[in-house]
């Protein structure tokens, strides 16, 4: 398999996690004022919370996220140019041509964490009976 096709899927997998990130917390909003289960279930409720944490540790750290480093340890294997800063910040500026100082990133990041942390607070998760 070529590194290019695997920098391709590591696109691809850290967008899946973006996009569980962010539409994990509308699922929960949503789910929570509609009695979803799903936006109750315990281990939907921690993946999502872990997933959210480690971002926002990362960045207070000034880490590269892993996923990132490795895409571009994979691109410079596969020849090809890789990118400064972090996957979020290099997609942003690609898609909204938006430029930021890092900590811009670290505070949305931290404010979106605290929105996970009270949708935990205001629709807590519970714990799933088995059924008898």
């Amino acid at each position: 398999m070529s590194y290019r096709l695997l920098a391709n899927a590591v696109v691809l997998l850290h967008f899946g996690i973006v996009l569980f990130v962010v539409t994990g917390l509308l699922a929960i909003v949503a789910g929570g004022l509609r009695g979803w289960r799903i936006a109750r279930s315990l281990a939907f409720r921690v993946a999502h919370l872990a997933a959210i944490a480690f971002v926002v540790v990362q960045a207070w750290l000034g880490a590269v996220c892993p996923l990132t480093t490795l895409e571009m340890w994979l691109r410079a294997q596969a020849g090809q140019g890789g990118y400064a800063g972090g996957f979020i910040e290099h997609w942003v500026h690609r898609v909204l041509f938006w430029e930021a100082p890092a900590w811009v990133f670290t505070l949305a990041y931290s404010l979106f964490g605290l929105a996970v942390v009270a949708a935990w607070w205001y629709f807590p998760p519970q714990r799933q009976r088995p059924h008898r």
